[in-house]
């Protein structure tokens, strides 16, 4: 770790204490994340550590969200986890045909909550180390306007923002059709620079090839090289 990291960091760690907070159940690359969010800001870092151990307590009171509490959701069987990419990232695949706007926001948010804390605690091995990473899939093929959830990809993507910081790896969108390009740039408004930048739309072959390269084809689903292990 750099001098001036390890700086930022201790402060970071004092201005949470001040904050009435405490960081001693959690490692130095946990803290780190969010120093890297917060553009190594040591004040704007601690405050967002202390926003999100509040909204952790509040929100996932057990310290997970059970599958009985999001069986709506996952009945549709819409998400896969599939392995390793090939930098070891685990990697998510959400089919959007599947999915239809919910009814109960709440449920989707512990839904959303359920899936990145299960797509997160399959990258580690044997000890939580504090800045595992996903790859995210996201297959447009046969999506239709009933599919379409502009508001819960948003708040997907707020959640990720303010509760999940550097846990992105990537995000691919697949087939992503004609009619979703204008809700897709909506959307995009209310995303961060630093998320945008890690957002990959695959448009042509070239860039499927790069894409199947980059996330390595032997970790894709059955379509893009490789058989496909359910969601479980």
């Amino acid at each position: 770790m750099a001098k001036d990291q390890e700086v930022k960091l201790a402060q970071m760690k004092k201005i949470v204490q001040e904050l009435g907070s405490s960081t001693e159940k959690y490692g130095d690359p946990t803290l780190e994340r969010f120093l890297i969010a917060r553009s190594m800001d040591p004040n704007k870092a601690a405050k967002m550590f202390v926003s999100w151990q509040k909204w952790r307590t509040s929100f996932v009171p057990l310290g997970f969200i059970p599958d009985s509490e999001v069986l709506q959701q996952l009945e549709s069987r819409k998400i896969f986890l599939q392995g390793l990419s090939k930098d070891g990232h685990p990697i998510m695949i959400l089919h959007a045909s599947k999915h239809y706007p919910a009814k109960d926001q709440h449920q989707f948010k512990k839904f959303v909550v359920h899936l990145l804390d299960k797509g997160i605690a399959s990258g580690i091995r044997g000890q939580e180390i504090g800045n595992e990473k996903i790859v995210a899939i996201i297959d447009m093929q046969q999506l239709t306007f009933k599919n379409v959830d502009a508001h819960g990809l948003i708040s997907g993507f707020q959640f990720l923002q303010a509760y999940y910081p550097e846990r992105l790896a990537r995000l691919y969108i697949l087939n992503m059709p004609k009619f979703f390009v204008s809700v897709w740039k909506m959307i995009s408004h209310f995303l961060e620079k630093a998320t945008l930048d890690k957002i990959v739309i695959v448009r042509n072959e070239d860039e499927r090839k790069r894409f199947v390269i980059e996330v390595g084809k032997e970790a894709l689903p059955e379509e893009l090289g490789a058989p496909k292990t359910a969601w479980d």
